[in-house]
């Protein structure tokens, strides 16, 4: 399914969540009633989720007209009007939440990666996301980490190799399974997740295109970045947050992930204002 099927099924489905059998509060107004309104956001924020926000729009009625002030990716400041919306009262005020919940949802995870990327913009490492996302707006919170200036990680089980604990513990270890992975798909992105150097010099010696160095301390991650002496990527996870962020990427690593991004993001405080 491609981006902008994915964001007519959501935006369908969303209003089906909300609207039901029909929004009995939209038919007390008048069918022939028209509205203007004025789209405020009420704090700092980058801006993300103008497709999906348009999409319902779209949905509840095609002559819903917007016009923006911003884009996607944007910064914007507390207090701005980002979009005027006009149209048909009723499809207006059925779209609304809906709308707003997309927007709201996706420019929370721009907002907090742009707060990450921010920390360490002037390095030569990358924040990247998770598979930790909220159910069914997988590829939309991935696109909103791009928007926050974020890199994407493998968007789900099929696209790359990420290799764990578990995985090698009950395929035979490190060599084996990799060698079995290139058989299955030598296409694909091969990363191992390693514990120590020592699975580290493992993963050096088996070929993997990435290593993913899970809770090393700061002094093992310099050791690990040492050792591996860029023949590899080397992505650093687990436990991270603004306050090790910096001394993380400091190290030299080429990536870190992290789950914050879109398990743990605040929602942005947008609000429709009536003219």
């Amino acid at each position: 399914m491609d981006f902008y099927q994915q964001i007519i099924n959501q935006a369908a489905n969303a209003l089906d969540e909300d609207v039901g059998s029909g929004d009995i509060s939209a038919q007390l107004i008048d069918e022939s009633a028209q509205l203007e309104t004025e789209l405020l956001v009420r704090e700092d924020a980058v801006l993300c989720g103008i497709e999906w926000f348009d999409e319902v729009f779209r949905q509840c009625d095609p002559a819903i007209v917007t016009r923006w002030h911003a884009q996607d990716g944007d910064s914007i400041s507390a207090n701005s009007v980002v979009c005027e919306i006009s149209g048909p009262a009723r499809g207006l005020l059925t779209a609304e939440r809906s709308a707003l919940n997309f927007l709201q949802t996706l420019s929370g995870t721009a907002t907090l990666t742009r707060s990450y990327a921010d920390l360490i913009r002037h390095t030569d490492c990358r924040i990247l996301d998770t598979r930790k996302t909220i159910p069914q707006l997988r590829v939309a919170q991935k696109y909103a980490v791009l928007c926050g200036g974020g890199s994407n990680h493998r968007i789900g089980l099929f696209d790359a190799f990420l290799i764990k604990e578990n995985h090698l513990a009950a395929a035979g270890g490190i060599a084996a399974t990799v060698s079995r992975a290139r058989q299955l798909h030598p296409d694909k992105l091969l990363e191992v997740e390693v514990e120590n150097l020592e699975q580290l010099q493992q993963a050096l010696d088996a070929g993997v295109e990435r290593a993913l160095l899970d809770n090393f301390t700061l002094d093992d991650l310099r050791r690990a970045v040492e050792l591996n002496a860029g023949a590899i990527e080397l992505e650093a996870s687990g436990n991270i947050d603004r306050d090790n962020l910096l001394e993380i990427a400091a190290t030299g690593v080429d990536y870190v992930s992290i789950g914050a991004l879109t398990k743990n993001l605040r929602a942005i405080d947008f609000s429709l204002r009536y003219r």
